[in-house]
């Protein structure tokens, strides 16, 4: 676990240096499980990112932008009511364990002065916030209840008092000497790393994990001094926030990683730390969620017109004997004299063999030698007609695999706005029925939103993450000569430079943003074509977002998360 009690002390400090003071201006619940604050301190705007996600729980400052609900929730009402327009007297950490306590001096309705607190509790699936009445510790109200039948140990419900979670029998880090150390580990009795966690407070495997590396195979004798070491530069505050992968895993903490031994990246503080870490993956998880008919939806189509492309194939192997029967017939019409009803077969001399060789047809005794002749040009004609049609879908059914292709590349980079729109796209299409709603007025379709960028030389870059976003940046939003980019035969995004002779640069990170949209994401080397919006053309009567395009160049590009994220505005 990376979100410890000591990483929740670096957090509490560093929100304590930056918001105390300051006022909250508004809050926003996008989520079921996150809570956005505006705070204007230190003369600066922040966002405060509360999160009690069963997977992604956490507290931060973050720069992401985040959609908010046309209706707020009831929790964001009420925290509206409480803590809007109040100021921010400090941030508090219980102990060392997971729990920030949110100090708020506000008035009510009448002017009087309140003091709120917010219980921020980061405790995996049993996250939770909780706002309390500062002088009686009378729960107001929790983002998620809990009742007397779920836990016997303390109720979350309005009216009833706050308890804490059950706190742990710990030494706290900050206090323990060496004698300590020594007096409480027991190094033949066990793994060493879990004595580590039992014994100490807010300190997690990760933590122990890292103490044993440091203090090599001497254990014994090095560990006491390694942990007060890096206990101390808790302590002092000196961190080292990073980001280490390694095996295609990612850990993040605010101290060195050595024992991962990855590849690793700093930042130049938690919340920049965490708004990396996270980035994509908490909203994936929504989007999973509310899309997960949907994926099964393309996922079934896909593969319905694979299987129906291998048997489109096995038929137009079958027709490939429309020449012999066309063969077959004018040979039987040539020979009608030889041959009489009743014969099971012909053999005649085929004239189309230069060596004059002989080929024996079978024929229908009940039939003339006029009726097989006849027989046999029929059955041409129909496998003629066959491999026509068949080769006509083939092609249709090609480009059905691509389109569900390109819909499941869509669906990985999708974000909770994006579904309704592929939604919508899948209904027009007669691939899905739309709902219906009793006595539902019909809506005005919402406009069209396009994920903005800026190159690092402040040219505007504009990314199209579905087929309709892709089909309205390129074919109405974009001018003629801007520049227009896409993965080279591979699915993916539409991207427009909105710019008539970008420099390299800029080219070259708007090729990494295509290649990252794309189903070559984890790829490297990854063509990308450019070219003018004016050679970019849509065939009448193709699916939404296709194209083609001329007169392209191509830059090939490895995809960089970090990259991608700098430039999003």
């Amino acid at each position: 676990m990376s979100f410890d009690g000591i990483f929740t002390y670096g957090m509490t400090n560093e929100l304590q240096e930056t918001l105390t003071g300051g006022r909250i201006s508004k809050i926003h619940q996008p989520y079921k499980h996150e809570l956005i604050f505006h705070i204007r301190s230190n003369g600066k705007n922040h966002k405060l990112l509360l999160s009690a996600h069963p997977s992604y729980a956490r507290v931060q400052l973050t720069e992401h932008h985040y959609d908010n609900p046309s209706e707020p929730p009831m929790f964001c009402m009420l925290l509206r009511k409480h803590l809007e327009g109040g100021f921010i007297e400090r941030f508090e950490q219980v102990g060392f364990d997971r729990v920030i306590v949110l100090h708020v001096r506000s008035r009510n309705e009448i002017g009087d002065e309140q003091t709120r607190k917010l219980y921020i509790e980061i405790m995996g699936r049993h996250s939770n916030l909780i706002l309390v009445e500062d002088e009686t510790q009378q729960i107001i109200d929790g983002l998620k209840h809990l009742s007397p039948s779920v836990n016997s140990y303390r109720t979350v419900l309005p009216g009833h008092e706050y308890l804490l979670p059950p706190a742990q029998q710990k030494l706290n880090p900050f206090e323990v000497t060496k004698d300590d150390i020594l007096k409480h580990l027991r190094f033949q009795e066990g793994k060493i790393t879990n004595q580590i966690v039992d014994t100490f407070s807010g300190v997690s495997p990760l933590f122990a994990k890292e103490a044993v590396h440091r203090a090599g195979l001497a254990n014994q004798a090095t560990i006491p001094n390694t942990l007060l070491d890096m206990f101390q530069l808790i302590r002092t505050h000196s961190f080292t926030p990073q980001v280490t992968r390694k095996d295609g895993k990612e850990y993040f903490y605010l101290l060195e990683l050595q024992h991962v031994n990855g590849e690793m990246k700093t930042f130049d503080s938690l919340s920049q730390l965490l708004d990396r870490f996270y980035f994509g993956k908490a909203e994936r998880d929504r989007v999973k969620q509310q899309a997960a008919d949907l994926e099964r939806f393309v996922a079934n189509e896909k593969k319905k017109n694979e299987n129906k492309l291998k048997k489109l194939k096995r038929t137009l192997e079958e027709s490939q004997d429309a020449h012999k029967y066309q063969l077959y017939g004018e040979l039987l019409t040539a020979n009608l004299y030889a041959i009489k009803k009743g014969d099971k077969e012909a053999t005649v001399i085929n004239y189309y063999d230069e060596e004059g060789g002989e080929m024996t047809i079978p024929l229908k005794t009940n039939k003339t030698p006029s009726e097989n002749a006849q027989a046999y040009f029929t059955k041409y004609q129909k496998a003629k007609n066959a491999v026509e049609a068949v080769n006509e879908q083939i092609k249709r059914t090609h480009e059905e695999i691509n389109y569900f292709e390109e819909l499941t590349q869509q669906l990985s980079s999708a974000s909770p706005k994006d579904l309704e729109e592929m939604r919508e796209e899948l209904v027009e299409g007669k691939y899905l029925r739309a709902k219906q709603k009793r006595h539902a007025k019909k809506k005005k379709p919402a406009a069209i939103q396009l994920e903005s960028y800026e190159s690092s030389q402040g040219i505007p870059i504009i990314v199209g993450k579905n087929n309709k976003q892709n089909e309205y940046l390129t074919t109405k939003a974009a001018a003629r000569d801007d520049i227009w980019l896409h993965t080279k035969d591979i699915p993916g995004s539409h991207v427009v430079i909105r710019h008539q002779t970008p420099d390299e640069q800029t080219l070259h990170e708007a090729a990494q943003i295509a290649a990252y949209f794309s189903k070559a994401k984890e790829s490297s080397s990854v063509p990308v074509d450019y070219t003018k919006i004016r050679h970019v053309k849509k065939p009448n009567g193709a699916k939404p977002g296709f194209v083609t395009y001329d007169q392209q160049q191509t830059l090939f590009v490895t995809p960089d998360e970090d990259v991608v994220l700098k430039l999003r505005k």
